[in-house]
């Protein structure tokens, strides 16, 4: 089977915020390690990992020791996992996620390409939470690639509309980005991109050509239409508790090994293979 059969599955581990009290979050090293090795034994070949308080699991952190012990037990169970790190944080002030890069140096790592209104309204018209701007403006995104180039690591481009998925064309041919990177297709946030199936051949005509695609899709039933849509496309995957609970008929997840399993079944359905993690390093950074 070529590459081109092959669909890379990322596993988005555990997110921020959401309460592990509540819902099935990793986030001791131990945890995340345990949860790694059940998504990455059904089928991904990537993990993409949030770091939290160590009290309470609900603040993120950006402390080095942590991460480099969450790396390490991962990596002590699968060796070959391909490691992605988060950058995303508010403000002009990105010391944390760029530390985080320099101590560990991932394989990859999130770069949220635009700024956007991240905003969600409840049934009663009630914000859920505060209204923010998740700033990412030109400069910010520079600083992230300095040090991303700097220490190897391969910037995942995070689009959470056209206009920030258009940027990076521009973003290319100023110099400031170069290949490899990766690009992610956010949707499903109220305030960005539309969980759509019709969306994507449009999504797809705006990218830059000749790059790996993925679509990351938030919520509960609209999830698994569009990801099956991204594989028919040609693109790649990604789910977890960072994205979703819920697999395709409403029933609750008690883990991410569940949400993997399911987008190995997609791939297969539509005809295709989940890659392997060597498979992925090659595909994505020409490793043999």
């Amino acid at each position: 089977m070529s590459q081109d059969d092959k669909v890379i599955i990322t596993c988005a581990l555990n997110g921020v915020l959401t309460n592990p009290q509540k819902h099935p979050v990793p986030y001791t090293p131990e945890q995340m390690a345990e949860s790694t090795k059940e998504a990455y034994d059904a089928g991904a070949a990537v993990v993409h990992m949030h770091f939290r308080d160590q009290q309470m699991g609900r603040m993120p952190v950006w402390d080095p020791e942590l991460a480099q012990e969450a790396v390490n037990r991962i990596k002590d169970k699968c060796p070959d996992i391909i490691i992605n790190f988060t950058t995303g944080i508010i403000g002009d002030d990105i010391s944390g996620p760029t530390g985080l890069l320099e101590a560990c140096k991932p394989d990859m790592a999130a770069m949220n390409s635009g700024s956007i209104n991240y905003l969600k309204v409840r049934s009663n018209g009630d914000w859920a939470w505060p209204p923010l701007m998740f700033d990412n403006p030109v400069e910010k995104v520079q600083g992230y690639l300095d040090v991303m180039y700097e220490n190897d690591v391969t910037p995942e481009c995070e689009c959470f509309d056209m206009g920030i998925l258009r940027s990076l064309s521009l973003y290319e041919k100023n110099g400031m980005l170069k290949r490899p990177f990766t690009v992610s297709l956010i949707q499903g946030v109220q305030s960005g991109m539309p969980a759509r199936e019709d969306l994507l051949p449009i999504l797809i005509d705006e990218m830059p050509d000749d790059v790996h695609w993925q679509s990351i899709v938030v919520g509960r039933e609209e999830v698994w239409p569009v990801l099956r849509k991204t594989v028919e496309l040609g693109g790649d995957i990604r789910t977890g508790v960072e994205d979703t609970f819920y697999l395709p008929d409403g029933e609750k997840v008690s883990g991410n090994g569940e949400l993997i399993e399911q987008a190995v079944e997609i791939v297969r359905d539509v005809g295709r293979e989940p890659a392997t993690a060597k498979e992925a390093r090659e595909m994505l950074f020409g490793e043999e």
